[in-house]
C-alpha cells in the first residue's frame, strides 16, 4: 500500500515538462502512471482538503468493487483530471511523495499531461475555447460600447439564465468588468534614467499588464504604478504583450501557450537586456514566468533571462526594503485586514511579501488566510464546477466573516471577487496594492 514510508525531507524539486515528446502524449502510458499515482494519494489522503480532484478520486476508488484504484474504470481517471485547476499547492505544501522522493510524485504536471492529452485528442469546447482566450476576449468586450453592453447584461438575470443554459456559464458567477481604456493606455513611459539600484533590484520596472489587469482591473495595476514611483522606481511598458498562457495552460493546449510566449519572451528579454526588471501584478502570470514556461523550455536562454528578471510586486518592494530603499513615511492606518495569500502566490517560494509589506504600516493588523477560494479564473464560472468552486472557497469566507475587519483582500483579484460573492453582502474586495496606496496617501 502506497504512503506508508516516510516522505523526503529534501526540498521539492521540478522536472522540465517533455512536452514535445510524442510519447508525453501516449494515452496508454499515462493511464499507466495516472494509476501508479492515484494509488499513491489513495493510500496517503493528505491532500483531500485542497480541492475537488482528491474526493473525486477518493470516492471514484471507495466506491469501485475492490476499494482500490484497480476497480476504478479507465475511462473516469479523466472526472479527476476536470477537477484540477493547477493551483499547485499540493504538490508544494502537501504531498511528502515530490521530487527528489524515489516515487516522484508530482500531481499538478501529471493533471498538465492529462489535459494536454484529452485536448489533443477531442479538443476544447466553444465555452472553454472562449473562456482561455482572454486576448481575443478583452480586445472585443473592451471596445467602448461593447464595454458598456457586455457590463450591463451581465448583471442582468434573465441574460444570466440565457447565459447559463446556452454557454454553460453559471448565473451565479462573478463575471470580471471590461474596461474601454486598458491599463497600458493609462501608463507614461519612463526611461529609467538616475535609477537607484538595491541588491539584486535596479530600481528600473517593466511592467507586464496581464490580460485582467490590462481589461479587467486597470485601477490596480494603476496603483502598483503609483506605489512604484512614489518609491522612485521608474516604470515602463513592453512593445508587444500577449496572455501570459496560463489559461491555454491549464485547458491543455500546450501550443497556445508555445505560441504566447514567442510573442512575450523577446519583449521581455530585450527589456531585461537594458536593465528593467519585470513585474506582473497577477500570481497566476508572475508564476507562469518563474515557472511553468522555464519548465516547458528549459533550454531556452531568452526564458531563463526573464524568470530571473521576473517579481511579484511585493516580492519587489521588500527587496527594496531590505536594502533600505523602501519608503515607510505611510499616512494612513488600515486598521484590521483579513488577507488571502493566493495558491499561485504562494507557490512561487518567496514568502508571506503582501503581508510583511503590509505589516509595515503603522496601526495595522493582518488576517492571513493560506486555503484556496477556488476560482482558478475559469472553473468558478463553469455551470458545472461553479457550486463545488463556493464549497472550496466557504473556509476562506469564514474566516474573512470572523474576522470582522475593516478590509479584505487578495493578491489574485478573481479570488478575492469570489471571496465577495460567498460573503453576499455587497461588499468589494481591496487589492493589497490599493490598500499600500491608501496607507501612503498618494
Amino acid at each position: 500500500m502506497a504512503g506508508t514510508r516516510e516522505g523526503s525531507l529534501e526540498a521539492p524539486t521540478r522536472h522540465p515538462l517533455d512536452w514535445k515528446n510524442p510519447d508525453f502524449y501516449d494515452e496508454e502510458k499515462l493511464f499507466k502512471e495516472l494509476e501508479r499515482v492515484y494509488d499513491i494519494c489513495h493510500g496517503c489522503r493528505r491532500c483531500v482538503s485542497l480541492c475537488q480532484a482528491f474526493p473525486t478520486l477518493f470516492d471514484l476508488v471507495d466506491e469501485s468493487d475492490t476499494m482500490e484504484v484497480d476497480g476504478v474504470a479507465r475511462e473516469d481517471y479523466y472526472k479527476v483530471v476536470e477537477q484540477c485547476y493547477l493551483c499547485d499547492l499540493c504538490f508544494l505544501t502537501k504531498c511528502p511523495y515530490v521530487p527528489p522522493h524515489e516515487w516522484n510524485v508530482d500531481f499538478p504536471h501529471l493533471m498538465l499531461q492529462a489535459k494536454a492529452v484529452h485536448f489533443r485528442k477531442e479538443g476544447a469546447s466553444l465555452r472553454d475555447r472562449t473562456l482561455t482566450s482572454t486576448d481575443r476576449l478583452g480586445s472585443f468586450a473592451g471596445i467602448p460600447i461593447v464595454a458598456g453592453v457586455v457590463n450591463t447584461l451581465n448583471e442582468n438575470g434573465a441574460f444570466r439564465n440565457l447565459l447559463q443554459s446556452t454557454f454553460g456559464v453559471h448565473k451565479g458567477a462573478v463575471l470580471p468588468k471590461f474596461h474601454s481604456r486598458p491599463l497600458r493606455s493609462r501608463i507614461t513611459r519612463e526611461s529609467g534614467e538616475g535609477a537607484t539600484p538595491a541588491g539584486p533590484t535596479t530600481g528600473k520596472v517593466a511592467l507586464f499588464a496581464t490580460c485582467y489587469g490590462n481589461r479587467n482591473d486597470p485601477r490596480s495595476g494603476e496603483d502598483l504604478v503609483a506605489v512604484l514611483r512614489h518609491n522612485g522606481i521608474s516604470v515602463t511598458l513592453a512593445d508587444k504583450e500577449r496572455c501570459c498562457g496560463m489559461p491555454k495552460l491549464e485547458l491543455g493546449d500546450m501550443q497556445a501557450v508555445a505560441e504566447a510566449k514567442e510573442v512575450n519572451i523577446p519583449a521581455l528579454a530585450k527589456l531585461v537586456d537594458e536593465g528593467w526588471d519585470i513585474i506582473a501584478p497577477v500570481p497566476s502570470c508572475v508564476l507562469m514566468f518563474k515557472q511553468e514556461l522555464p519548465l516547458m523550455f528549459p533550454d531556452d536562454p531568452e526564458v531563463a533571462k526573464v524568470r530571473d528578471a521576473m517579481y511579484d510586486p511585493f516580492e519587489y518592494l521588500m527587496l527594496r526594503h531590505k536594502y533600505g530603499m523602501l519608503n515607510t513615511d505611510f499616512m494612513n492606518e488600515l486598521g484590521k485586514v483579513a488577507y488571502h495569500a493566493a495558491c499561485h502566490q504562494r507557490v512561487q517560494r518567496i514568502g508571506p511579501k503582501t503581508r510583511e509589506v503590509l505589516e509595515l504600516v503603522p496601526g495595522t493588523e493582518i488576517e492571513t488566510i493560506e486555503r484556496c477560494s477556488g476560482h482558478d479564473g475559469t472553473y468558478a464560472v463553469k455551470a458545472e464546477f461553479h457550486e463545488l468552486s463556493m464549497k472550496i472557497a466557504r473556509p476562506v469566507v469564514n474566516r474573512v466573516k470572523k474576522a470582522e475587519a475593516q478590509h479584505y483582500s487578495s493578491d489574485c483579484a478573481m479570488a478575492g471577487h469570489q471571496i465577495a460573492n460567498g460573503l453576499g453582502d455587497g461588499s468589494e474586495p481591496e487589492h493589497p496594492i490599493s490598500l499600500l496606496r491608501k496607507a501612503y496617501g498618494i
